[in-house]
């Protein structure tokens, strides 16, 4: 048996029907939602994890590429997962550019928040700041496509981690004012990260553009704050 078709049906046996159910709905998967058409087995995350534990090691990119392309939402997290992997174990730069590029050009695969958020930052966030390419994060940035957006802003994650604000502070101004709540919680959660590591930057940053941003994004970002101060942006008197 292929080690495609053992991953695909060691995940069938972990199905459960009532998160079979529940997913499309959590995920919002109806006409003109964001998830529209996404088909879900009802596999938990932590047993995802676990397959993907098992097999990363044993899987090549080109059948990986299989398991990422598939219609089913665990599938492609499952392979994300397993890319994670392979991106973290290895000290080869060859086999780290080689990764990143099998990434990229599956992005199209990459659509959904939790697809997006688990992956972007552990790969292409570390993979940019590990070797000054911000500009693979900013093209995506200034993309046209919303999960592209959201991968560039997650994607600053790594930089925050490691005390580095400037590119998140780009992104998230670069697309303050798009329509999609997705993007609203993003940037509020990456400006939240980066008040856990620095309130000052954080303050600073809310003093010039808290009154432009929707009520979403500031909420997330103000998340930490103390009370008091919460309040007062809440109600705009600084």
């Amino acid at each position: 048996m292929s080690v495609v078709k053992e991953i695909q049906e060691a995940l069938a046996v972990l199905s459960i029907p009532e998160k079979a159910e529940f997913f499309p709905k959590f995920f919002k998967t109806g006409k003109g939602e964001y998830g529209e058409g996404d088909l879900f087995l009802g596999v938990t995350v932590p047993d995802q994890r676990a397959v993907a534990k098992e097999y990363y090691a044993k899987i090549l990119l080109e059948e990986l590429s299989k398991i990422l392309s598939s219609k089913y939402h665990e599938h492609r997290l499952t392979a994300l997962f397993m890319l994670i992997s392979k991106f973290e174990k290895t000290k080869d730069k060859a086999v780290k550019d080689e990764i990143v590029e099998f990434y990229m050009n599956h992005l199209q695969f990459v659509n959904n928040w939790d697809l997006v958020d688990s992956s972007c930052y552990k790969i292409l966030g570390r993979y940019a700041f590990e070797n000054q390419k911000e500009n693979i994060l900013r093209e995506l940035s200034h993309s046209d496509e919303m999960w592209h957006k959201r991968i560039a802003v997650v994607g600053t994650m790594y930089y925050v981690k490691k005390g580095f604000f400037d590119l998140t502070k780009e992104f998230v101004t670069n697309n303050l004012q798009h329509p999609h709540d997705l993007m609203h919680k993003a940037n509020g959660w990456l400006l939240r990260e980066m008040g856990n590591k620095n309130e000052g930057e954080l303050i600073n940053y809310l003093n010039k553009y808290y009154k432009e941003m929707p009520r979403t994004c500031l909420r997330y970002a103000i998340e930490k704050l103390e009370e008091d101060l919460r309040q007062d942006y809440l109600k705009g008197k600084i």
